[in-house]
């Protein structure tokens, strides 16, 4: 086999590895509720904390926060970055950026890949590293 035929067979074996991959995580993501909920969510910086409660028919964190004009950000490869939450906006030269919490602890998926159910906390603290 040539050098081009291998490289050819690698490419198409990668591509096929990376479809299925995408499949995978699609069918295993895990999914929001269904139907409207209602969610608290604490907004902590500058020493204070405003509290919210959103009705949403949403299944996912993102953009039921969105909806609500509370949050904007910048979409990455990941989902939204969020920049702002009610209008206080990150300073990048200060590594400020804004944490995603649930009841405390520290989420494992972005916003836009969170699912919510009726009743669930969250805060969104801003945070330096």
């Amino acid at each position: 086999m040539t050098k081009k035929k291998k490289q050819l067979v690698a490419a198409v074996i990668l591509a096929v590895a990376v479809a299925v991959m995408g499949i995978i995580y699609l069918w295993q993501r895990p999914a929001g509720q269904a139907g409207e909920k209602t969610l608290s969510v604490a907004v902590i910086y500058d020493e204070q904390q405003k509290d919210f409660t959103i009705k949403t028919t949403q299944e996912y964190l993102g953009p039921a926060l969105s909806d609500e004009g509370l949050i904007a950000g910048e979409e990455g490869p990941y989902g939204l970055f969020i920049t702002a939450v009610d209008g206080r906006t990150v300073d990048a030269a200060k590594n400020e950026w804004w944490c995603i919490t649930r009841d405390g602890q520290m989420l494992e998926t972005g916003a836009d890949t969170t699912p919510i159910a009726d009743g669930e906390h969250y805060e969104l603290t801003l945070s330096t590293y």
